[in-house]
């Protein structure tokens, strides 16, 4: 494990919005300042998501939890999204944001977090894996683009 620097660990506010964005474009998912501002606005408005950052002389790092309500399966939680910048991973931060996530679950009352991760990412895999997730099942996605114009 690389060495492992002060960082704390917060709610994510609006004006993360551009750090957010670039973070995301490490893991191919790039956004604009302005789009991450409106996605950041939607979801720290609905208790039912919660967003936090690694920061370290910067954000370092981000999370996004929410709950997951279904007719199906009980109330559960679902880390919808994680990021840590290459530059800092194995310093024990993307550890520390999963554990504020697996937090914020249990005070929502979830028996239950769940993670999706795509099939090529194996250190993906092992980190999790590392800290008592295990594969459940395999599936498949499937898009559908929708017009949204009136």
């Amino acid at each position: 494990m690389k060495e492992q620097q002060y960082v704390s660990i917060r709610k994510a506010q609006l004006n993360d919005a551009a750090a957010i964005g670039l973070l995301s474009g490490e893991l191919g998912y790039p956004a604009t300042e302005k789009e991450m501002k409106h996605r950041l606005e939607v979801l720290v408005s609905n208790p039912q998501n919660a967003v936090y950052v690694a920061e370290q002389e910067g954000i370092v790092g981000w999370i996004h939890v929410s709950t997951v309500e279904s007719l199906e399966s009980a109330l559960s939680a679902e880390i919808r999204g994680l990021v840590v910048t290459d530059s800092h991973r194995g310093t024990g931060i993307g550890t520390r944001l999963v554990a504020e996530a697996e937090k914020w679950a249990i005070d929502k009352h979830c028996p239950r977090i769940r993670v999706r991760t795509n099939v090529v990412r194996a250190e993906a895999h092992a980190f999790y894996a590392k800290l008592g997730y295990r594969a459940k099942k395999t599936q498949d996605v499937f898009d559908k683009l929708l017009s949204t114009a009136g």
